[in-house]
């Protein structure tokens, strides 16, 4: 297991990332993979690194309802 700092934002279609709830979790797992399965309510859209290597995964419904997953170790 690996202890991880999770950025959790969720956007709606009609506010959009300027209006995204924001919230922030100390976790324990696997892989951010692992917790996105186990955790997420929506399938993967997209995944990545940014320029600092955190890694991102963004889920969503399809119908304009994100969560961005933003990992920190």
């Amino acid at each position: 297991m690996h202890e991880y700092e999770v950025l959790i934002e969720t956007i709606n279609p009609c506010g959009g990332e300027a209006h995204a709830a924001r919230e922030f979790k100390q976790i324990e797992a696997a892989s951010p993979e692992a917790y996105v399965a186990a955790q997420g309510r929506y399938p993967v859209l997209d995944s990545g690194k940014n320029a600092s290597g955190d890694t991102i995964i963004t889920t969503g419904d399809g119908k304009g309802v994100m969560i961005r997953y933003t990992f920190t170790e």
